[in-house]
């Protein structure tokens, strides 16, 4: 376990059991469909990955690069698109992955963003959803594990740009990040 952690939440084993599963749920929701699975950069790259490869569906990827986050970790409230998918997704069956679901602030957003495009259905799918933090009517469609209210890194998760490459998820030391 790294050392700025508190303790481990969710270990590899059952993070990537809980994401097969996942995988299996949404390949028998969209049987006899096609998928453009769209990610939210950078957190949701493990998840993605571990998640595509696993969906047995025909699936295209793309991504996104949006957050109400900048280096710190409290939301602004305000979304903020440092860059646009590549695809055209009108018609499409859309589904957006994220590593956490927190205010929901972000994801709102993107589906909001996403319906004006036209996608035939958009669909969320977190890896982690921390309910009592939310601040706006979000619930995703698929998800792995609901979490306490508390600062998380690994599997794609970071503070400040550290952590993500940890294989589970762990909970951050507060006096890492309130120093």
């Amino acid at each position: 376990m790294n050392a700025n952690l508190e303790r481990v939440l969710i270990n590899e084993t059952d993070l990537k059991k809980r994401i097969k599963e996942m995988a299996w749920e949404i390949s028998k929701d969209y049987e006899g469909e096609e998928l453009l699975v769209i990610g939210l950069l950078k957190g949701a790259v493990y998840f993605l990955t571990e998640l595509t490869q696993a969906i047995t569906v025909p699936t295209q990827i793309d991504f996104i690069k949006a957050s109400s986050y900048g280096s710190g970790t409290v939301s602004s409230g305000k979304l903020n698109i440092q860059f646009d998918t590549s695809r055209n997704i009108a018609g499409k069956n859309v589904l957006v992955v994220d590593d956490v679901i927190d205010t929901g602030i972000t994801l709102s957003e993107i589906k909001k963003l996403f319906d004006n495009r036209n996608a035939k259905s958009i669909k969320i799918a977190a890896m982690l959803d921390k309910k009592e933090r939310r601040l706006v009517k979000v619930l995703p469609d698929y998800h792995g594990f609901v979490i306490p209210d508390e600062f998380v890194v690994g599997f794609g998760l970071d503070y400040d740009e550290d952590y993500r490459n940890l294989p589970y998820i762990g909970v951050l030391k507060r006096e890492i990040y309130e120093k």
